[in-house]
């Protein structure tokens, strides 16, 4: 059986308010292609589907396309929900979309949603594994001792009937590490941020904790979301597939891919990184205007580009001159003695200086897209109390 691995597509996502919508498709029509190429069985799609809570018409209209294409060919569709995702809205039509293929769990109902499918070597057991909250599973499982997120992903994984003679794979949106590494941050993920919790780091990216990829020890193949880079973590096999575009400058350099897994007999994966060429690269350019708008120096022009400029005296209407040359340029900054000079204030220094509440409404706002309640910014502040912020207030 082959299955082609994705995750992280934020359709509908807008980068320095160039819309990535077009890009979006222009990929989706690439990963069309591989799996009929490559006679694909089926897609894992590994939660954040969409950018937001709240998808747009066109975002929705995207990914109902891709399905129906995906439909049409006969190859079925295995997806989670992110933690950008409305569990709600993605759930919609699920149980009449099962009848075509398409296998959605959403939201967490107290099981790992689970697939049986046959080829020639045997039995595959497809797991489903919404993004899930330690709140979520503590509803389900009152008597067992659940602090955190690993424990609760494992006392899923440990309540779910796994047959380890037979091929299993799991597909979930959590933020998996080894025991003895983090995963590469890609950079357009949220903000990680590191906190001390009874003495040791505790380390989240937006608002997910760290999940041990141990816990993922009975699956053949970990197809996970919500790292942006691809990478595997812990073993080969449980591996982030990564997003399929660049979303940051911080990604400039990373290469895009779509894992093939192939399962023959149980104990024997195969996987192949299939590389992904995007409409428009996204590119960073440094140097003095003079140097990058050479014009044997132009290429790609319709790249979507970040600049930082080297001149020491500001250039008047940099952003427009580049846009002659490179229409989706993004984003101009300098580098030069004056910047250097005034130096980088401390971001904990900036956050010292609002009040908890301010900060709360807004990371919650750049989360949700919404405004937080009351009895959340209540449980918010009980929270930050007890990890030692004395000022959440």
């Amino acid at each position: 059986m082959k299955l082609l691995h994705l995750g992280d597509l934020h359709i509908g996502k807008t980068v320095n308010d160039f819309s990535m919508i077009q890009d979006q498709e222009y990929m989706f029509n690439q990963i069309l292609k591989i799996a009929q190429e490559r006679s694909v069985d089926g897609i894992l799609i590994a939660g954040d589907v969409y950018d937001r809570t709240i998808p747009s018409e066109e975002a929705v209209r995207v990914f109902d396309d891709f399905l129906c294409r995906l439909s049409s060919l006969k190859i079925d569709a295995y997806v989670i929900s992110g933690n950008h995702d409305s569990d709600e809205r993605l759930h919609f039509g699920s149980r009449l979309f099962e009848h075509s293929g398409i296998h959605i769990a959403s939201k967490f109902q107290g099981e790992i949603y689970q697939h049986k499918v046959e080829d020639e070597f045997g039995k595959i057991n497809i797991f489903l594994l919404p993004f899930v909250k330690a709140s979520q599973v503590r509803h389900f499982f009152p008597d067992k001792e659940i602090e955190n997120y690993d424990d609760a992903v494992r006392t899923v994984v440990e309540s779910a009937s796994v047959n380890p003679a037979e091929r299993n794979i799991i597909v979930a949106h959590q933020f998996v590490v080894g025991r003895k590494e983090l995963p590469m941050i890609g950079g357009s993920e949220n903000a990680s941020v590191r906190r001390q919790v009874d003495g040791g780091d505790e380390q989240t990216v937006g608002t997910v904790e760290m999940v041990y990829s141990d816990c993922f020890n009975p699956f053949d193949y970990v197809a996970l979301g919500h790292i942006h880079a691809p990478q595997c973590i812990g073993r080969e096999e449980v591996r982030y597939s990564g997003s399929m575009l660049k979303y940051s400058k911080s990604e400039v350099l990373n290469e895009k891919s779509v894992p093939l897994i192939t399962l023959k007999e149980k104990g024997k994966v195969e996987i192949e990184l299939i590389p992904l060429k995007p409409l428009r690269d996204m590119r960073h350019l440094k140097g003095t205007l003079e140097q990058l708008l050479n014009p044997e120096y132009i290429k790609d022009s319709e790249d979507y580009i970040f600049v930082t400029l080297t001149d020491e005296n500001p250039v008047q209407d940099a952003m427009l001159i580049f846009r002659q040359y490179y229409p989706n340029t993004m984003k101009i900054e300098y580098d030069n003695a004056h910047t250097r000079s005034m130096g980088e204030v401390e971001v904990s220094e900036v956050v010292m200086e609002r009040p908890f509440q301010e900060l709360a409404q807004d990371f919650y706002q750049m989360m949700y897209g919404v405004e937080i309640s009351e009895a959340e910014m209540e449980l918010l502040k009980k929270a930050a109390k007890e990890v030692g912020i004395d000022e959440a207030d």
